[in-house]
């Protein structure tokens, strides 16, 4: 069986015991997992990179995508936590214009 794309959690594993350790019992209830989700991902490099500096950031984030099953966790997650669109972005590092588009999509 041929894999679709990264291993993540191979990945985000030898990062943390080869560069950060400190960190490993923050991220271990997320490596448990089978396979990891993009919002996994997100919250691994999260904990990880805590330190980023504003350029890196903002250079970051314009390089993220999502898939559509990365979407519909994140509209669920607003749905349940009873969240604005401004709060979820801020939450994510998204734009409000992105959630709001999201939505009109996913409605359709």
């Amino acid at each position: 069986m041929k894999s679709s794309g990264p291993n993540y959690k191979k990945i985000y594993s030898d990062l943390i015991f080869k560069k950060h350790p400190e960190k490993y019992q923050s991220c271990s209830s997320i490596l448990q997992k089978e396979v990891l989700s993009t919002l996994d991902v997100i919250k691994l490099n999260q904990i990880i990179f805590t330190s980023e500096n504003l350029e890196t950031s903002l250079f970051n984030q314009k390089m993220r995508s999502y898939d559509r099953v990365t979407i519909i966790e994140i509209l669920e997650y607003q749905k349940k936590n009873k969240l604005s669109n401004t709060k979820v972005a801020e939450e994510f590092k998204l734009s409000r214009n992105s959630i709001a588009k999201w939505k009109k999509i996913e409605i359709k």
